[in-house]
């Protein structure tokens, strides 16, 4: 018959198991409280009541349950005489258990913010850690591993086919170096494996290698496969040297791979995750009720996973829960920025009466996409609280309208309007556009630029602050200190990613309704994130009739057919555009600049008028050369891409982009959206410059597509959030884990969740909330951080 203490170490070991584990209540089958409704645990009554109600604990209270029942389970302090307990065998794949000894004190637990400077990381560990850029323990515990292998069980290199990446661990028994001729150094090492086989592997040209190769040495080495007949070798891509002869934590299960620095070794990462692991205090900074409504798990049970998964399903439940918290927090934030997240607002009766007038005024009728987009608009502005809307469209789907109609519903409540672009020649368009959208109502619109003289600014301020103008069109002038408002409603911020968040919410000291609008498609992740502190609106239908701009895709070695296709055009009263990337000549890329071009052109076309524009340029040289441009002046308009953006020359019939493959896809989709704004049949040329299958494939999404968003989907998977739109630009941090190509449901949650929280507590000032609030502001200075850097 078992003895008390044989009792109590049975039912100690389990105990420990969930310790190590961060009390996921996982460390038995069917919970802990399962166990202790068995018969180990009843002669231990104590231990009961102390863990009574696990299951449905909280990790800090867990971990303060648990330590109190461990404390009940403390064999007595052995004598000189009696040997201390011995180490817990650990079943292959688990986390190694450190060894049982009396009396035993376990160390205290740390908050994340602890600094590491506070633990102890081995001889030279600190600086191994601070030169990755780790400097607290939630550093560490958020240092995730860019990959995972499944080491469980190894295979054998005679099993794996030629060409397939293999993973082998096993002892150094020989090893050797070749040069077989001048400029090839070949090193080769023979592991014996423990199962006895034995492995040749390879490494070509790596002479720093060869140091840290020994006789006796633990290696763990990835790589591809080459069968040679019944041999096979291995070409090493991936080295890891295991100290101190331990490898639980590298082999026989799913093992982390970590981005690391030379000298900083993989064991020495993983041994680091879990010593970080067993120093925390394990808290969760997310309710039990919010967990559970998005079937997350608990944070220590997916840190745990992230760095040492029992199997796949720990590993996915694990990524599941950090990547909507990374998502959470990013959503946060961009709700919180600058203000509070929700704010007061200006109050429209906007009926569907004042709307249909509007509608019935117009030339042409709305289309249903335009109409669900209006109605959308139209609740936001009869709520107290503060509009803020993102209207995305593609180029011609009628965004100018829907702006005008709800700057007439503003102006129907006595409210003043406000519509600021990105350029002078852009708002010049809008306001004309809005004379003739609105004038016929009585609406009185004025232009506030900064090419108007002193005196007419002047008088164009103290006609906005004496009411005595109904909406106002400008630029970056409207945001100065000196422009003062009778009575702002609405603002209309137009491509709003070419001002900035900080611009925009200068224009908001009154908290007027906000509008963007952006031609730019941006996938709907994208969207959610960049645009977080947003409602999102698309207008995803393009007016009837019109015609869709023919594309084609052609080598450089066609350039002169192109430019004879051009002169075609031109002859019939057409005009052109002609864009490259860059403004100076740069041989190293190969590239046509805008200015060499412009001559080139000259002597290929001797009939055409042509004329330069480019980034260079001041603002009112850039205009001037437009306006001649929409006026028939000259013929060809050669650019770098400065006319990307809202430009209209009804006239332009042709597009040609030199060295095509230099833009990213979405750019190609909105500089082809600069032709086809007339009657006549345009057409968009891309010639590229290079010749690679990869190259003419992504061309060949933008010849064969003229779905905005389809594009934009497209570059995201080729491209990345940052090259759409700039990363420090939009406050997106790099996600460790996130996918925007994928990941719309999650990011949709987070927002749903992050959104309640604030509508809620816009300052989470709850105790309940100090978690998520402390997290915040750690993850925040984090970004900010970077961004300095």
């Amino acid at each position: 018959m078992a003895t008390l203490q044989e009792l109590q170490d049975k039912l100690r070991r389990p105990l420990q198991l969930e310790q190590q584990r961060g009390y996921s209540n996982r460390a038995v089958s069917g919970g802990l409280e399962k166990l202790l409704a068995g018969p180990l645990a009843s002669p231990f009554p104590k231990v009961r009541e102390a863990l009574r109600g696990y299951d449905s604990l909280a990790a800090p209270e867990r971990q303060q349950a648990l330590e109190a029942a461990l404390a009940l389970l403390q064999p007595a302090a052995p004598t000189p005489d009696s040997p201390t307990s011995a180490p817990l065998n650990v079943k292959r794949g688990a986390l190694p258990a450190p060894a049982s000894s009396a009396p035993h004190t376990a160390p205290p637990k740390r908050k994340p913010d602890t600094p590491l400077a506070q633990l102890d990381w081995g001889h030279g560990g600190l600086k191994k850690l601070h030169g990755l850029g780790l400097h607290t323990l939630r550093d560490l515990l958020h240092h995730y591993p860019r990959r995972h292998e499944d080491r469980r069980a190894l295979p054998s290199l005679s099993d794996i086919e030629d060409g397939q990446k293999a993973t082998v661990s096993g002892v150094v028994v020989a090893k050797n170096r070749r040069v077989p001729r001048a400029g090839l150094l070949i090193l080769e090492v023979t592991l014996q494996t423990a199962s006895g086989e034995r492995v040749k592997a390879t490494w070509f040209n790596q002479p720093w290698v060869e140091n840290n190769l020994k006789e006796g040495q633990k290696l763990i080495l990835t790589g591809r496969v080459k069968r040679f007949g019944r041999n096979a070798q291995l070409g090493v891509e991936h080295m890891e040297t295991l100290e101190g002869g331990s490898n639980s934590l590298s082999t026989g299960r799913i093992v982390g791979v970590y981005d690391s620095k030379d000298g900083t070794s993989q064991d020495f990462l993983r041994k680091a995750a879990l010593n970080a692991l067993s120093s925390w205090d394990g808290g969760d900074y997310l309710p039990a009720h919010w967990r559970q409504k998005y079937a997350l798990t608990d944070l220590a049970d997916a840190l745990h996973g992230i760095h040492f998964a029992h199997d796949e399903a720990h590993l996915t439940r694990a990524e599941g829960r950090l990547r909507f918290d990374e998502y959470l927090f990013l959503e946060l934030r961009m709700l919180l920025q600058g203000e509070d997240a929700v704010l007061q607002g200006k109050r429209f009766g906007a009926t569907d009466r004042d709307m249909q007038t509007f509608e019935a005024s117009l030339p042409f009728a709305f289309t249903a996409a335009q109409r669900r987009v209006l109605y959308e608009i139209a609740d936001d502005m009869r709520r107290d609280t503060q509009m803020a809307r993102l209207v995305q469209g593609d180029v011609g789907s009628g965004k100018t309208a829907v702006a005008a109609c709800a700057l007439f519903l503003a102006v129907q409540d006595g409210y003043q309007g406000a519509l600021m672009a990105p350029t002078e020649i852009l708002a010049r368009q809008h306001f004309s556009n809005l004379q003739s959208y609105l004038a016929p109502h009585g609406i009185r619109v004025g232009l506030l630029i900064g090419a108007l003289t002193p005196k007419q600014k002047l008088e164009m301020q103290a006609t906005i602050q004496n009411g005595l103008v109904d909406v106002v069109v400008g630029t970056q002038a409207l945001i100065q200190e000196n422009v003062g408002w009778n009575n702002l409603g609405l603002a209309v911020v137009d491509e709003e990613h070419r001002f900035g968040v900080t611009q925009r919410r200068k224009l908001l000291a009154s908290r007027p309704d906000v509008l963007v609008m952006s031609a730019t498609p941006i996938p709907r992740s994208l969207a959610l994130t960049a645009y977080g502190d947003l409602e999102l609106s698309i207008i995803d239908e393009l007016p009837p009739g019109r015609t869709p701009v023919e594309t084609k895709l052609l080598q450089d070695t066609h350039r002169t057919q192109a430019y004879g296709f051009v002169m075609t055009q031109l002859r019939e009263g057409r005009q052109a555009f002609v864009v490259t990337a860059l403004i100076d000549e740069n041989e190293n890329l190969e590239l046509l600049a805008a200015t060499q071009l412009a001559e080139d052109l000259r002597v290929i076309l001797p009939e055409a008028r042509i004329e330069l524009l480019h980034g260079k340029m001041p603002a009112s040289e850039k205009d001037q050369i437009m306006e001649r441009f929409r006026a028939h002046e000259f013929d060809i308009l050669v650019s770098t891409t400065v006319i990307e953006v809202g430009v209209d020359v009804p006239n332009a019939s042709v597009m040609v982009i030199e060295n095509a493959e230099r833009f990213g896809l979405s750019q190609l989709h909105q500089l082809r959206g600069r032709v086809g704004r007339g009657s006549a049949k345009s057409y968009c040329l891309l010639i590229a410059g290079e010749h690679s299958q990869k190259t003419r494939k992504r061309l060949k999404i933008i010849e064969g597509s003229t779905d905005g968003f389809v594009i934009a989907e497209a570059d995201l998977r080729l491209r990345g959030p940052g090259e759409l739109r700039g990363t420090r630009q939009s406050g997106i941090p790099d996600l460790k884990l996130g996918d925007l190509v994928n990941d719309v449901a999650i990011i949709e949650q987070a927002r749903e969740l992050a959104k309640y929280i604030l509508s809620h507590d816009p300052i989470l000032s709850h105790p309940r909330l100090s978690g998520l609030r402390a997290e915040l502001q750690a993850r925040s200075a984090q970004v900010a951080y970077r961004e300095v850097i």
